[in-house]
């Protein structure tokens, strides 16, 4: 490969192109008029999809971004007095610059911590009885990512943990999907396994890293919450006008199983991606390969050099592990190219 060609087939899988399925949708979409602002027929199919997909009557908005989803759900939730409860490697404190402190108006976020980006019921309990009443913040809801930002997955069984553990506190329970496809697909489980039957309340819906070119769903399991988010999605600027252009790649993605055939490729490709690593260039995962995401150790040394070869990727734990990602469309071709990379350097 050429010094000057530069690849980010594993920097994200936000680098990925458009998925066909959705990129023809949107252009079958593009033809005459349609009603504006969500009162056109595709909105109204991908929110008969998801319904169906759950298997539960829910609402369903449309925005344009995740850190929209996530701050903009959790800000239906919480007053400026409330806590959330999340990880802290958690999307919405990491990588959302405070969107949620913001749109909440100053809820605060209470962070707990475990070596697989997973949520700790011990220190949420501890978090929980720490704020004295009056004194302290109202704990108010919980956050987990499906998948993890490390990459691994909750089970059924720890989500409804989780969600018992929201309601006997009171407490309502946000899952952030930026991967929720990746999940499902790799627990082979029916979506609502892991969503409102373990008591999620609402769910943000990734598809930007599953195929389509924009717009996540925010999806309310509990409907009593949803109450006038319309507004709140509006004043926000999130309420698109031609939310057909929105709605249509959607409908490609969510009609047959396109969404989890490209999360199952994007899972197997990480999987031989690790596999690869492991047995050719000898480098050993840091988490379970249970997504779409690979966490290796590399030196700076051996960073400059696939640097130098075009390969841009993202560090992701101080101080030296990796992250590479893989996408509905990464081939055995791109896996090849930088493990012979890998193996040439060292």
């Amino acid at each position: 490969m050429r010094a000057e060609t530069i690849r980010h087939d594993f920097a994200s899988d936000n680098t990925a192109a458009i998925c066909p399925e959705a990129w023809t949708a949107l252009e079958e979409a593009n033809t005459n008029y349609a009603p504006a602002y969500g009162e056109d027929e595709w909105t109204a199919k991908v929110c008969r999809r998801i319904r169906k997909i759950f298997e539960v009557d829910c609402d369903v908005y449309f925005v344009f971004t995740g850190t929209a989803a996530n701050a903009l759900g959790l800000a239906q939730l919480c007053q400026p007095f409330h806590g959330v409860i999340c990880h802290e490697r958690a999307h919405i404190q990491t990588d959302e610059g405070g969107a949620t402190e913001f749109y909440t108006r100053g809820a605060k976020l209470f962070l707990t911590n475990s070596s697989d980006g997973k949520i700790d019921l011990g220190q949420a309990e501890r978090l929980f009885a720490q704020q004295v009443e009056l004194h302290g913040h109202m704990m108010r809801a919980i956050s987990i990512a499906q998948a993890t930002e490390l990459g691994t997955v909750y089970t059924p069984d720890e989500v409804e943990a989780i969600g018992g553990f929201a309601r006997g506190h009171r407490m309502l329970l946000h899952m952030d999907g930026a991967r929720f496809a990746n999940a499902v697909a790799s627990l082979g489980c029916a979506p609502k396994t892991i969503t409102w039957k373990a008591g999620v309340d609402i769910l943000s819906f990734g598809g930007t890293k599953n195929g389509v070119a924009a717009g996540e769903l925010v999806i309310f399991f509990d409907k009593k919450s949803s109450r006038d988010f319309q507004y709140r999605v509006k004043q926000a600027g999130h309420l698109q006008s031609k939310m057909r252009f929105l709605a249509a790649p959607w409908l490609g993605l969510l009609n047959g199983d396109v969404w989890l055939r490209n999360a199952r490729h994007a899972n197997q490709a990480a999987r031989e991606l690790a596999q690869r690593l492991r047995n050719e260039a000898g480098m050993k995962n840091i988490f379970p390969v249970e997504a779409n995401a690979v966490f290796v150790r590399m030196g700076d040394q051996l960073v400059r050099a696939l640097h130098a070869c075009g390969w841009r990727f993202c560090k992701f734990v101080e101080p030296d592990v990796y992250r590479l990602m893989c996408s509905w469309s990464t081939t055995d071709e791109d896996i090849s190219m930088l493990v012979g990379d890998l193996d040439a350097i060292k």
